[in-house]
């Protein structure tokens, strides 16, 4: 399956749920398949980070569609989500897990240029590799100024992401360690706000998403570089004015 693949089921899965939100209103099945969208999402921006020509074009244009998609998103969430709270949209989301991924390699790569002559000074007590523990502390400090900015998905679109750039040449690992984060963050909201089978099914259809990307065939197909990044707030201005 290729990027262009990928980032087609991506689309139709955000549509589905948020035209769920503004046709029915009430929780759907159509709000179900919206869950596979943002991993998509997150792995193609660890693949982004891969592959990009000019990594702070991919910065800047993220940023850039992040604030254009800011009014869009906030008109649909006060009129469908009835949200009383100010949440960014998913753009800055995506964009602090690009920073994570950049910093958490420009991290590893210091250690490893300044400690050429030295690797043991790279290893701490018991084997333990500080850089890649200080890397790590990095990524959970950008995941929590996520929570804090109120991103859509926050600190856990942040893990997700890093997670899929960590663990890019094991694909086992990654399919393991999404599964994992996806028990945690439905785990978490059963036991802040009991049981509900909604959160089994929204786990089991986010954890689906992990299908699809494992059958990436590491090829880009047709090139939409724009049309995912035109479609996001189009599509919520269509919804909002529609319905």
């Amino acid at each position: 399956m290729t990027s262009f693949a990928l980032k087609i089921i991506a689309m139709i899965s955000m549509f589905c749920d948020h035209f769920g939100d503004a046709f029915i209103g009430n929780f759907s099945f159509l709000n179900l398949i919206g869950r596979i969208a943002f991993p998509i999402f997150a792995f193609q921006i660890s693949e982004g980070f891969l592959h990009t020509k000019n990594l702070k074009k991919y910065f800047l244009r993220l940023g850039i569609f992040a604030i254009i998609s800011q009014i869009p998103f906030s008109l649909f969430s006060y009129k469908f989500l009835n949200s009383s709270i100010f949440n960014l949209n998913v753009f800055f989301t995506l964009l602090l897990g690009l920073l994570s991924i950049y910093l958490y390699d420009y991290i590893i790569n210091l250690f490893k240029k300044s400690n050429a002559s030295n690797t043991a000074s790279l290893t701490g007590l018991m084997g333990i590799h500080l850089d890649k523990i200080f890397g790590i502390l990095i990524v959970l400090l950008i995941g929590y100024v996520a929570e804090l900015l109120n991103t859509d998905y926050g600190f856990w679109g942040v893990l997700v992401i890093f997670a899929f750039y960590l663990f890019k040449n094991d694909k086992l690992a990654m399919v393991i360690s999404f599964v994992t984060l996806c028990v945690l963050k439905y785990g978490i909201q059963i036991i802040q706000y009991g049981y509900n089978i909604g959160y089994i099914l929204l786990g089991l259809f986010t954890a689906l998403s992990i299908v699809f990307i494992s059958l990436y065939n590491g090829k880009q197909g047709r090139k939409i570089k724009y049309a995912l990044y035109i479609f996001y707030p189009v599509h919520l201005l269509l919804l909002y004015f529609i319905f």
